[in-house]
């Protein structure tokens, strides 16, 4: 249950205080098998179904490390510029709680697998903040729980909870970044951009989908405030498993507000983890946060130490994709498009696909114009991400196509672009089963012009008296008669030859 907390205003609490972040980010890998057995990570099996003797901790079972977790832990620690570790192993994390049936976490302590990185993320109005990177190390995901019972789906107030262990042992990432200081007023909105541009970054080295809403990538936002001009960091809260680009500014914004209001009034920040409640935008405490000696951290006895070779590494490191800050700088540049244009096509989650689009024959503009216009409609009225429409790039560079050569137009292509997406078939299968070709017959075309003349005497008399914007009058009385498949810049130039008037 959210309850009242008192805040300060956003501008009194940057008056009197500099805040520091500090993000960690886990990601979970798109692996086959879980990290440590050979069991499968696919979604939506049947509870507990997909487990075994070393992903439910029993004993005597041993676990064996996943190389592609491996592989892919290299990969993003490569991407956010970090060094990577010659040597590393894991750690047993200790705790219980119901989730972990191993009552320990098999981690990264004080060795992991890549440290000491940065990214480089851009602000709205395209300004760079770099953001350092204190580590990535692998680890394990724990199960899930359900409470039942209760009104807030939380442990508290619940009459039962339900276990399963299918998440347990999936490849986690974790990447903690270095204190962020500096970053004032906008340290919400560098906080959500360094996740938009990590969770881009992962997406495109391949190793996860990277789908806030799905779990497969959470934030934790730690936060803290220091006096102006004091050099020792404030107490830090931990607002935990955010899952929403959004949800991390608003959770770093609300406790910016919340710790202002605190200190302000002479209180004391208490170190914890705190809840963030989407419906309001606020916070709520959770428990106590421990320290790493709290956790009893001691070397995995029953894994071997990872020791990437130098050659295998500097093999992934040739393969890394472009960048995606430094590939959209370059498209920015080849499309012609403003910032604000690119992060609309960002937000709307089009940019691959229009890639993709241009890649299968389109040409830039008609690529985004039918992506961000037409598509983002109809993925917007069926509550659908633009990916999850049952069109392809392809399917969309072939609709230009068409279009280009005069064989549709504008108006035409929106009604092939809904066949397709009605299940119709291709577009240019939806083309013969509706006919919707645009009407290239002269004769056609000269026989609807003369009727729409004749009857119209009073718009075509304006037109031979120099009015040559009524023309519009008879290139839509056209354009109905030929249920809108005539191509109306070659109707108007038919209309001004027979009415023997010019252009200019």
């Amino acid at each position: 249950m959210t309850t009242t907390t008192d805040l300060v205003s956003y501008e009194d609490a940057l008056a009197s205080y500099d805040p520091v972040m500090g993000l960690e980010v886990h990601v979970e890998l798109g692996t086959k098998t879980k990290m440590f057995c050979g069991c499968s990570t696919a979604l939506g099996a049947e509870p507990n179904s997909q487990t075994c003797p070393v992903c439910l901790g029993m004993p005597g079972a041993l676990p064996v490390v996943n190389a592609t977790g491996v592989e892919s832990a290299i990969k993003i620690g490569l991407a956010l510029n970090c060094s990577i570790a010659e040597w590393c192993r894991f750690a047993r994390k200790n705790y219980f709680y119901p989730d972990m049936p191993k009552n320990f976490q098999t981690s990264q302590y004080d060795e992991p697998i890549a440290f000491d990185g940065y990214l480089d993320v851009q602000l709205e109005d395209g300004e760079t903040f770099r953001v350092e990177i204190e580590r990535a190390h692998m680890e394990e995901d724990t199960g899930k729980s359900t409470h039942v019972g209760g009104a807030t789906g939380r442990i508290h107030g619940a009459s039962h909870s339900l276990l399963d262990y299918n998440r347990a042992g999936i490849p986690l990432i974790e990447i903690v970044t270095k204190p962020i200081v500096g970053a004032g007023e906008r340290a919400p909105e560098v906080a959500k951009a360094y996740v938009r541009e990590l969770r881009e970054v992962i997406r495109a080295l391949g190793v996860s989908e990277a789908r806030m809403e799905m779990g497969q990538m959470r934030c934790d936002v730690n936060l803290s405030l220091m006096p102006k001009d004091a050099d020792k960091f404030g107490t830090r809260s931990e607002t935990k498993n955010v899952n929403s680009l959004r949800s991390v500014e608003r959770a770093a914004r609300f406790e910016i507000q919340r710790h202002a209001a605190v200190l302000s009034s002479g209180g004391t920040i208490v170190q914890e983890t705190r809840h963030f409640h989407e419906d309001t935008g606020s916070t709520t405490s959770g428990r106590i946060k421990e320290e790493a000696e709290d956790y009893r951290y001691f070397p995995e006895p029953d894994l071997v130490p990872v020791a990437p070779a130098r050659e295998w590494v500097e093999q992934i490191r040739a393969a890394l994709p472009e960048p995606p800050l430094a590939r959209r700088t370059r498209l920015l540049a080849e499309w012609g498009i403003t910032a604000t244009d690119m992060q609309a096509i960002l937000n709307a989650g089009a940019l691959d696909l229009i890639v993709a689009t241009i890649d299968a024959g389109s040409d830039a503009t008609s690529a985004r114009k039918w992506w961000m216009g037409e598509l983002a409609r109809s993925a917007n009225e069926s509550a659908a991400s633009l990916d999850e429409l049952a069109i392809t790039p392809q399917q969309v560079a072939r609709v230009t196509e068409l279009v280009t050569s005069g064989d549709l137009n504008d108006k035409l292509a929106r009604q092939v672009i809904e066949g397709v997406l009605a299940g119709e078939g291709t577009p240019d299968e939806v083309v013969d089963k509706r006919g919707l070709k645009v009407v290239s017959d002269e004769g056609a075309l000269t026989a609807a012009v003369d009727e729409a003349i004749a009857g119209n005497p009073g718009v075509a008399d304006k037109i031979r008296g120099g009015k040559v914007a009524a023309a519009g009058a008879l290139v839509g009385a056209v354009m109905k008669a030929t249920r809108g498949q005539a191509d109306a810049a070659r109707v108007k130039e038919l209309i001004l030859e027979k009415l023997g008037v010019s252009e200019g």
